[in-house]
């Protein structure tokens, strides 16, 4: 693109997601610029560092090392914490107190954003107060909204469960944990799928919700498909 990455966040994450393709999921997590590594030990690490490393240098990427963490037992991501056992807690974030802290928050909800049901009503009191001249007051509402945000996010501590089902004209998913929904998802059956005997659209609703929801069920906890 003529005017580089710096608005084009999809496409940058696509980009970083076929970079590190054949590492996604077994020691790699990658969300927009941000890359966390995990081993199960310093040795493995070191290996898993080399593997990145040599990767972005092969794409001609390059990591600020000011903003560089190596060797950490414990790490913040993506509002969890993660520590070295392999388990992790939700952040105790403070509500933001300056208007770059609200537009972080904003920016790190927003991933979650078609998880929540009326995302932007929810959030609109705290993004009155990112416009221009707009006087900064933390009121009731925008600390309601500050709570309800950080509530529906998906727990990556405990397990999930997906209902699958599927029509003659298309199939259905739900994402759900603790008899709470967390996401939907849908598509139109393709033209040969509608020659399929009742069984197998059934079959690829079961397939196609683990692909879009992989980065949940690919867990440390079982998760289950009814």
């Amino acid at each position: 693109m003529s005017f580089g990455l710096t608005n084009a966040p999809a496409f940058f994450m696509y980009m970083m997601n076929s970079v590190f393709m054949n590492e996604l999921d077994k020691f790699v997590v990658v969300f927009i610029d941000d890359i966390l590594i995990y081993s199960k030990n310093e040795k493995e690490h070191e290996e898993h560092l080399r593997v990145v490393l040599t990767r972005l240098r092969e794409h001609k990427l390059y990591a600020k090392f000011s903003k560089c963490a190596l060797r950490l037992k414990e790490v913040g991501f993506l509002g969890h914490i993660l520590v070295e056992k392999g388990s992790s807690g939700r952040s105790n974030r403070k509500r933001p107190e300056t208007v770059t802290k609200i537009r972080s928050f904003l920016g790190l909800a927003g991933y979650y954003r078609r998880f929540i049901k009326d995302f932007s009503k929810i959030a609109k009191p705290m993004t009155s107060l990112t416009k221009k001249n707009a006087k900064f007051v933390w009121g009731p509402k925008c600390e309601e909204g500050f709570r309800e945000l950080k509530k529906p996010q998906p727990d990556v501590t405990k397990p999930f469960d997906v209902y699958c089902d599927a029509s003659g004209r298309g199939l259905g998913c739900v994402l759900m944990q603790e008899g709470r929904v967390i996401a939907y998802a849908s598509r139109q059956l393709r033209k040969h799928e509608t020659n399929y005997p009742t069984h197998d659209p059934e079959l690829a609703a079961a397939v196609h919700a683990p692909k879009i929801w992989r980065h949940y069920l690919a867990g440390q906890y079982p998760s289950h498909i009814h």
